[in-house]
C-alpha cells in the first residue's frame, strides 16, 4: 500500500551547486515561516563551520508541507569528504531531486551520489540551477546530464527523467529553460507526480533502520530514520539487531519519545507509521546501521557498508614546551573520549589507539577536509593537542601494494593550462579527458592521493585564483612510485623566547616568515619558510647589542615584511614528514618532531657529527 500524502527526496549535487539555497526556498514556500518570522540565509547549514565556510557537513531532514502532501527533504552535504553521510541517506528515500550547475555542469562528486541513487533504483528529477548566472550554459550542461546518466548506465525510465531549470536563489523554477519562473510550483508539482510515495505496511511487524545519528547533551544519541514497515506506539518495548553482526544477541530498549520532522523542527508524536521518517530518543548506544524491529520479530535490514577511509592522521597530546598554556582540555584521556565521541555521528571515521604509545590515537577518514573540519571543531571546544601531516592507507590486492587514487577535475582558464598539467605530470597525475568550454578548458585527471597533499595552495597561485578543482575517490591501484611533497624548506628557530624585530630582520631574508614580532616561539618551532629545500636554523630572538656608539632607538628603521597568515589547511599542507601541527584554541604552530638541534642533527646525519 503506498501512502499518498507522503513523499521522501534527497536533494543531491556537487559542492556548491546551491541545495541548501534551494531547500531555503522550499521551505519559505511551503509555508515553514510565520508571516513576521525572520528567515534566515541557508537555514539548513545549522553549524558554525557550516556558516562560515559555506558548506554543508552533516545531512539534514526537514519537511515541507504542500497542498494536502507532506515532503520530507533531505539535503545531504556535496563534498567528497562526506560521502559517507550520502550514502547513507539514499536509503531513507524513495526519489532524489539531482543539482547541476548551470555554468559548470556535472562535477565529481555528481557522478559519485548520482551513481549511488541509480544503483538503489531511485527516480530522479534533474534541476539545472543557477540559470540566471550570466556564464550559464544551460544546453551543453543539458546534454552534459543526459552523456552522465548514459555512462551510468541509467535504466530507461531514468534516462527520462523530468528535467527543471531553476533560481535557487530567487525561489523560482520553469519546466523550459526559455522561459522564466515566477515561483517553486513546477518543482512541488514534479515532486508530487513522479516521485512515488513510500510502500507503507501496516499490518506487519515494526521496523526502522537507523541511517543517521543525531547527538544531544539531554537525550543522549537520537536515532534517526524511515520506517519500513508497521506501527509503534510510544513507550513501546523494541529490541536492535544488525545485519552484519548476526550472532549478537539482539538488545533490548524502550521507544521513549518519537519525534517526526516539521519544518526546521520536531513534533514529538505517540504513534508513528511506515513510510514516515522519525527521530527516535532512549536508546543508549545505538548507532548507524542497526535495525529496531519488535521483540517477536527480530529481523535485520541489509544496510549498505560505509566506504574504508583513504587518509590518516596521528591525534597525539601536546608535548611542546607550551603545552597546556592555552587550551582547556589537554590530556589523553579527554582527547581519547571526544575522539571516540565523534565515531558514534560521523560513520566514515576511525580511531584507533596506537599500542606503542598511550597518549596517541590514529584518526581515519575520508580526506583532508574531513579530518581538518574536526580539528577545528575540537579547537573551538578548547581541546590541545598535536597532528601529523595526513598520510594514505595503502591496501594489499593480489600481492601488490595499492594506494587511494582520486579522480581530479581542474577547471582553468586556457592560459594557465600548460603549468597545471605540468605540476599534475609531476604529482603522477595521469590525464584523461580534456574539453574545452569556451576560453576555460575543463581537464580530468587519475592521480594519487598522496599527488594531492599541498597542491591546493600551488594550484591558486598557477591560475591566479581563477582555476576550480575538485576530487572524488575513484579505486585502488598499484603504487605508483615517490612523489616529492614539498621543494621548500622551514626556517627553524634556535632558542626558546620572544621574536625580536632585530632577530625577524635577519631571518626574513632567508625566506618568509610566519610570525610578527612579540610572538612566543620555542627551539624547534617553525617560524617561516625556505626557498632552498633545506631547513635552516634562524635566531629571531636575536637582540641588538648596545654600546655607547649604538643607540636602541636607531632599531626603528628596520622594517619587517608582513608575516604569511596561514589557515588550519595550509598548515596541514605545508607540514614535512619530520614536523608536526601544534592546536591550541588560540594558535597553530608548526614544529619540529624533534626540538633539541642537536638531536635532530643526529637523527638526519645518522649520528655522524
Amino acid at each position: 500500500m503506498q501512502n499518498k500524502h507522503l513523499r521522501n527526496i534527497a536533494i543531491i549535487a556537487h559542492v556548491d551547486h546551491g541545495k541548501t539555497t534551494l531547500v531555503d526556498e522550499m521551505l519559505k514556500q511551503g509555508g515553514a515561516y510565520r508571516e513576521n518570522q525572520e528567515m534566515v540565509d541557508r537555514v539548513m547549514d545549522s553549524g558554525d563551520l557550516e556558516r562560515e565556510r559555506g558548506i554543508t557537513i552533516l545531512a539534514k531532514n526537514t519537511a515541507i508541507a504542500y497542498q494536502d502532501v507532506k515532503i520530507n527533504v533531505v539535503d545531504t552535504p556535496g563534498h567528497a569528504d562526506f560521502g559517507g553521510e550520502v550514502e547513507r541517506i539514499l536509503k531513507m528515500v524513495n526519489g532524489v531531486i539531482l543539482l547541476v550547475d548551470a555554468a559548470e555542469g556535472p562535477m565529481p562528486q555528481t557522478r559519485f551520489v548520482l551513481s549511488r541513487a541509480l544503483e538503489l533504483g531511485h527516480r530522479v528529477i534533474v534541476v539545472v540551477n543557477k540559470v540566471d548566472r550570466p556564464d550559464q550554459r544551460i544546453h551543453e550542461v543539458v546534454d552534459e546530464v543526459l552523456e552522465l546518466l548514459m555512462d551510468l548506465d541509467a535504466t530507461p525510465e531514468q534516462l527520462d527523467s523530468p528535467m527543471l531549470f531553476c533560481s535557487g536563489r530567487n525561489g523560482t523554477a520553469s519546466y523550459s529553460p526559455d522561459v522564466a519562473g515566477t515561483d517553486l510550483t513546477p518543482l512541488f508539482e514534479t515532486i508530487l507526480e513522479y516521485i512515488p510515495g513510500p510502500e507503507a505496511d501496516v499490518d506487519q511487524p515494526f521496523q526502522m533502520l537507523v541511517s543517521s545519528i543525531d547527538y544531544n547533551d539531554f537525550v543522549g544519541r537520537i536515532a534517526i530514520g524511515r520506517v519500513e514497515r508497521g506501527t509503534l506506539k510510544q513507550n513501546q518495548e523494541i529490541a536492535v539487531c544488525n545485519y552484519h553482526d548476526p550472532d549478537a544477541p539482539a538488545k533490548k530498549a524502550k521507544a521513549v519519545s518519537m519525534y517526526e520532522f516539521e519544518g526546521l523542527g520536531r513534533k514529538p508524536i505517540t504513534e508513528a507509521t511506515a513510510g514516515n521518517i522519525i527521530a527516535m530518543s532512549g536508546i543508549g548506544d545505538i548507532t548507524i546501521g542497526d535495525t529496531i524491529c519488535v521483540p517477536n520479530c527480530v529481523e535485520p535490514l541489509p544496510f549498505v557498508k560505509i566506504s574504508a577511509p583513504t587518509l590518516e592522521m596521528t591525534f597525539s597530546v601536546n608535548d611542546s614546551p607550551f603545552a597546556g598554556r592555552e587550551g582547556k582540555y589537554v590530556t589523553s584521556r579527554q582527547i581519547r573520549d571526544r575522539l571516540f565521541r565523534e565515531t558514534l555521528k560521523d560513520v566514515s571515521l576511525r580511531v584507533s589507539e596506537i599500542e606503542e604509545s598511550t597518549d596517541s590515537f590514529n584518526v581515519a577518514g575520508r580526506g583532508e577536509m574531513s579530518l581538518s573540519i574536526l580539528i577545528e571543531t575540537m579547537r573551538r571546544e578548547g581541546y590541545e593537542f598535536q597532528v601529523s601531516p595526513p598520510r594514505v592507507l595503502y591496501k594489499e590486492i593480489d600481492g601488490k601494494t595499492c594506494e587511494p587514487i582520486e579522480r581530479l577535475v581542474v577547471d582553468v582558464p586556457s592560459d594557465y593550462v600548460g603549468s597545471v598539467i605540468e605540476k599534475l605530470g609531476s604529482r603522477k597525475g595521469d590525464m584523461a579527458e580534456m574539453t574545452p568550454i569556451g576560453d576555460r578548458m575543463k581537464i580530468e585527471f587519475l592521480i594519487p592521493a598522496r599527488g594531492l597533499f599541498g597542491y591546493r595552495n600551488e594550484f591558486l597561485t598557477d591560475t591566479k585564483g581563477e582555476g576550480i578543482m575538485a576530487s572524488v575517490f575513484d579505486s585502488y591501484a598499484p603504487y605508483k612510485g615517490d612523489i616529492q611533497r614539498r621543494g621548500t624548506g622551514s626556517l627553524i628557530s634556535f632558542e626558546t623566547g620572544e621574536s625580536i624585530t632585530y632577530g625577524l630582520y635577519n631571518a626574513q631574508e632567508r625566506g618568509t616568515l610566519f610570525i610578527g614580532a612579540g610572538v612566543p616561539v620555542y627551539g624547534g618551532m617553525v617560524v617561516g619558510q625556505s626557498p632552498k629545500s633545506d631547513d635552516i636554523t634562524v635566531n629571531v630572538c636575536k637582540k641588538k647589542q648596545l654600546t655607547n656608539t649604538r643607540a636602541s632607538g636607531s632599531d626603528d628603521a628596520l622594517r619587517l615584511v608582513p608575516p604569511k597568515q596561514m589557515s588550519l589547511e595550509q598548515c596541514l599542507e605545508f607540514l614535512a614528514d619530520d614536523e608536526l601541527l601544534e592546536v591550541t584554541p588560540q594558535s597553530l604552530r608548526i614544529r619540529k618532531r624533534i626540538l633539541d638541534h642537536e638531536k635532530r642533527m643526529k637523527s638526519i646525519h645518522g649520528g655522524k657529527k
